[in-house]
């Protein structure tokens, strides 16, 4: 009768050790997980004024080839303390709030910087063959 008893315990004692160890991989694996995705979030400053562009989200639904995810420019109005930035379009109709990793700086049109040069094409001269 006794060693039922303390073969019991040592069960229990193991039960406890298992939990323990599974316990402890859950926590290192969260760990891991949490650096892998902090890895790869961007700081992002934005300063009012600036022109920023908008990740549509929706666009994964509906992917097209050629068609852009990125939706604006809009102007910055604010920047919270929590990473939301206050946005709003260019001319000032839509206000409204978003995380700021679904933004990135607006760089502009190549038009806006003078990059780009016109190139006059003509229309091919065809030879008969006789």
């Amino acid at each position: 009768m006794e060693t039922a008893g303390t073969n019991r315990v040592t069960r229990l004692h193991e039960l406890e050790e298992f939990r323990f160890q599974a316990f402890e991989s859950a926590r290192l694996y969260k760990e891991q997980m949490k650096l892998m995705h902090d890895k790869h979030i961007v700081d992002r400053n934005f300063k009012s004024g600036e022109l920023v562009l908008l990740y549509n989200s929706r666009s994964r639904l509906f992917p097209g080839k050629l068609k852009s995810r990125w939706s604006g420019p809009f102007r910055v109005v604010q920047m919270f303390p929590s990473g939301a930035v206050e946005i709003e379009s260019e001319d000032g109709t839509n206000k409204f709030t978003v995380n700021g990793q679904r933004l990135k700086h607006y760089l502009g049109m190549a038009d806006e910087k003078g990059d780009r040069e016109s190139i006059m094409l003509e229309e091919p001269q065809y030879v008969k063959e006789e």
